[in-house]
């Protein structure tokens, strides 16, 4: 059976971007590397060889990571689908904290897309699989590593 990796339109470009900067620049760069340190002669001794061919190793395993998972993924346009007010993958899910009445607001992405620092969870992750399928208005619990905490859901949106 073939892993499907779910991820936006956004998500599927930046790995196509990153999977042409390997081939186009890092790749021929290193090879480049790797031909320079095989003109210092001995290449048992040679660290510069080492660490290059260490680095083409890096690359040609990210090159071949990327192409499986674009050719594995399932794009999915959120703007394409109608706002029924039900969070689903890659909707923006505003949420209030009920013990603090704090608000925190969620992208649900795919795990490659997926940086905290700009709200955008994994759609792996505990308070995203707790959230899909939820609409507006639900209460929902959140197991976390801190305990079980209550969000209610405010708004979600199809950005």
């Amino acid at each position: 059976m073939t892993t499907r990796y779910p991820m936006t339109v956004e998500g599927e470009k930046a790995l196509q971007d990153e999977l042409k900067q390997l081939k186009s620049i890092e790749r021929p760069k290193v090879i480049a590397a790797i031909a320079e340190a095989r003109e210092h002669g001995d290449l048992k001794e040679n660290a510069e060889y080492h660490a290059a061919r260490e680095q083409q190793g890096f690359i040609e395993g990210r090159i071949a990571e990327i192409e499986a998972k674009l050719s594995g993924s399932q794009v999915i346009d959120v703007k394409a689908l109608p706002n029924t007010g039900k969070v689903v993958f890659g909707t923006t899910v505003s949420l209030i904290n009920l013990d603090t009445d704090a608000q925190v607001t969620y992208r649900i992405v795919g795990e490659d897309e997926a940086n905290v620092k700009e709200n955008r969870i994994s759609v792996t992750s505990p308070i995203a699989r707790a959230l899909i399928g939820k609409e507006e208005g639900d209460v929902v619990n959140v197991v976390t590593p801190g305990g079980q905490v209550e969000y209610e859901i405010e708004k979600v949106e199809h950005l």
